[in-house]
């Protein structure tokens, strides 16, 4: 069990309110938005094709989606365009997902480029997140990518999709990830984060964001006040 208290106000603050079901539609981002909203989310994540979004004033969440999303394994040029097109309909923060197998493959240079791509095609204002798939890779990959991330201008590292066979987030990802970019970066957990217990956990390893789809369940675990 983590030793780490913080209050449910805290955690929210650090939460992207996740909805990337394929079968998600315009009335579930909506529900989605007003639940963030209640909660005290940082963020709402969706699906690019779900942009523009309505947040509902000023006090609402931020705007993240995805591209790449969930392989990884489009062209750079294309993702460079979808998180372009995304900025343009609003979406303040984009979570990108490497080319895997060439992060596998130890290919890092490439994985270095990938990430580049989508970077220059946003330029330095939107946040951007470079999803790494932590539970497919080795650790050496996973600090190589973290590196590469980091050269390339990014401003998180993030686990997983939560689409991918071999898991979401793990603890020892996390601490992993964290080390190596040494502060420089934020570190996003995401994928299989279901408790209070597990939110924790990762926080206490290093992660300064978390990606929720069940975010109310996770925060009626922690006390309201630190």
């Amino acid at each position: 069990m983590s030793d780490i208290a913080l209050s449910r106000s805290r955690v929210a603050a650090m939460v992207d309110h996740t909805l990337l079901k394929p079968e998600a539609s315009d009335a579930d981002v909506r529900a989605l938005v007003a639940e963030a909203r209640e909660l005290g989310a940082y963020a709402v994540c969706v699906s690019p094709s779900m942009l523009p979004l309505r947040t509902e004033g000023a006090g609402g969440p931020a705007v993240a989606t995805v591209v790449g999303f969930p392989s990884g394994k489009h062209h750079s040029l294309v993702k460079g365009a979808e998180a372009r097109l995304a900025v343009e309909q609003g979406a303040a923060e984009v979570d990108m997902v490497i080319d895997i197998g060439a992060a596998v493959a130890g290919e890092y240079n490439a994985v270095l480029a990938d990430i580049l791509t989508v970077r220059e095609a946003i330029g330095p204002g939107p946040v951007l997140k470079v999803i790494i798939e932590s539970a497919a890779l080795s650790d050496e990959a996973i600090v190589e990518s973290c590196r590469a991330a980091q050269m390339a201008g990014a401003d998180f590292v993030k686990t997983s999709t939560g689409f991918h066979p071999a898991g979401g987030a793990s603890v020892e990802a996390v601490r992993l990830m964290a080390e190596t970019v040494g502060g420089r970066l934020g570190v996003k957990a995401s994928g299989g984060i279901r408790t209070a217990e597990a939110a924790l956990a990762m926080i206490e390893a290093g992660a300064t964001r978390l990606g929720l789809s069940g975010t109310r369940a996770v925060l009626d675990g922690l006390p309201d006040q630190s």
